[in-house]
């Protein structure tokens, strides 16, 4: 059976290895994203012409389209260190101090997953952000006291892929609130050929343009299947990706034209072959295909929605007209559609 995991945008460990070689170091190399890339440029700019540190930065959006990759880039090309830490690794306040503490004047401080910061490590960092300060308690009971300890100004940097998660006075803290959108297949192509570049593959247009429409519009995954597809073309092929080549690599994977991997086409044909279409709950749907449902809502459905094959309302998950198109299923009126209430 295929990995499952071969079109999640999460990361394994064999990306964070494999992404650090390809990562663009400036926004010049960063392919898409034309309109963020145009609004860091000029905050970027006009930090350095200042001498000053740039404002806090929010980057959001589905995982895999390169929050962390900006991050650096910004440190890059703001000439500063850049400190890389996550939500749930600051368990304390004493965590967050330690990091605060030990920054230098003007660097890059990333927080990846900052919706999942506690509500004491939280509070504890609104200070930091708008007063460059960070207040200790001392002691307990009668006798405690605040001490403040002053922080040079610094550039923070929160990434997240559930902004909704985050508090109103976090998000207001933040200057610039930046979201990152999924690729098209144009973008996707010049980062596969990038990465093909990089990895000295040859690859022609035609196998790069396979590649990026099963690729579900996210960089990390294209470099992901350009990996597998590599693999291939050297042990079954003569070593060259062509859109042969690419398509039967890919199709050995399960991963089909749109980028719909097992668990998608399982997802979708419960819904329009077991409940003709729904509506239908999120949890059975879940105990049906196997899977957890967290997973599926986070990881599976947003790109089924992109594509216009599913839809959430009220009642549950909905299969569209098109999906019952695309997977050759016969649209019939379900028995819950008639219940009355």
């Amino acid at each position: 059976m295929p990995d499952q995991r071969i079109v999640s945008p999460e990361p394994e460990d064999e990306d964070r290895q494999f992404d650090i070689t390809l990562r663009p170091k400036s926004l010049a190399d960063f392919v898409g994203q034309t309109k963020l890339k145009e609004n860091l440029s000029i905050a970027i700019e006009a930090a350095r012409g200042r001498g000053e540190a740039m404002d806090h930065v929010l980057l959001y959006g589905p995982p895999g389209l390169g929050k962390t990759t900006l991050a650096n880039i910004i440190a890059n090309e703001l000439n500063v260190r850049v400190d890389l830490t996550s939500g749930p690794v600051l368990q304390k306040k004493l965590d967050l101090t330690g990091a605060l503490t030990a920054m230098e004047a003007r660097q890059v401080f990333f927080v990846d997953e900052i919706h999942r910061l506690l509500p004491d490590v939280e509070e504890m960092l609104y200070a930091a952000l708008e007063d460059f300060r960070v207040d200790l308690m001392i002691g307990a009971g009668p006798g405690a006291r605040t001490h403040s300890i002053p922080l040079p100004p610094f550039t923070a940097i929160g990434a997240t892929t559930r902004a909704g998660l985050l508090s109103a006075p976090l998000r207001g803290r933040f200057g610039l609130t930046l979201r990152l959108n999924p690729y098209d297949v144009a973008d996707l192509k010049k980062i596969v050929f990038r990465s093909a570049g990089m990895l000295e593959l040859e690859i022609d247009e035609n196998g790069a343009t396979e590649i990026a429409q099963r690729s579900r519009g996210t960089p990390r995954i294209a470099n992901r299947l350009l990996r597998r597809v590599r693999d291939y073309s050297q042990v079954r092929a003569d070593g060259t990706i062509n859109q042969e080549t690419a398509r039967i690599a890919l199709d050995l994977l399960e991963v089909d034209p749109h980028g719909l991997d097992e668990i998608d086409q399982k997802v979708m044909r419960t819904i329009l072959g077991k409940y003709a279409g729904g509506p239908v709950g999120l949890n059975t749907i879940a105990a049906s295909v196997g899977e957890d449902a967290n997973t599926i809502e986070e990881v599976y459905e947003p790109y089924l929605m992109q594509l216009g094959f599913l839809d959430r309302t009220p009642r549950g998950r909905v299969g569209t007209r098109l999906a019952f198109e695309y997977f050759r299923i016969e649209m019939r009126q379900g028995p819950q559609v008639n219940l009355t209430f």
